[in-house]
């Protein structure tokens, strides 16, 4: 029996003093307490990279571009009833300043402090690789 492959796309925001920004799923969602990169479900007909902005607006209520989301790494992992599928984009340019917009808590972490942060399994393998590019 073959599970149901789930795109969703995430992105490593970089501020000016190397630090990623961090969201904690709030209170009614599954995986409620746990830190993750920002980003969302890819919806038919939508590139990761459009995915991403669209997101980034609604969740955080700041603006970026497909040219600054420069593709970094993915995840690929078994969930008991899906298969997650998620790139991980690394962007240092977007305006406004994010702010939770959906009930998240948001943190700002270096790469040696990204382990510091209780994440879903499917996020844990992409902090070596992001600290490492850091």
């Amino acid at each position: 029996m073959s599970k149901k492959i789930v795109l969703v796309s995430a992105v490593a925001l970089i501020d000016v003093d190397g630090r990623v920004l961090l969201a904690q799923r709030p209170e009614g969602k599954s995986m409620a307490g746990l830190w993750e990169f920002p980003g969302g479900k890819v919806e038919a007909g939508e590139t990761p990279e459009a995915a991403l902005i669209r997101e980034l607006k609604e969740e955080l209520g700041i603006d970026t571009w497909a040219s600054c989301l420069a593709p970094l790494t993915f995840a690929s992992h078994e969930y008991e009833k899906f298969h997650l599928l998620m790139p991980l984009f690394a962007c240092r340019k977007w305006e406004g300043v994010p702010q939770p917009r959906e009930g998240q808590t948001l943190a700002w972490a270096r790469g040696t402090e990204l382990r510091n942060y209780e994440m879903p399994p499917a996020d844990i393998p992409l902090i070596p690789i992001l600290r490492d590019w850091l």
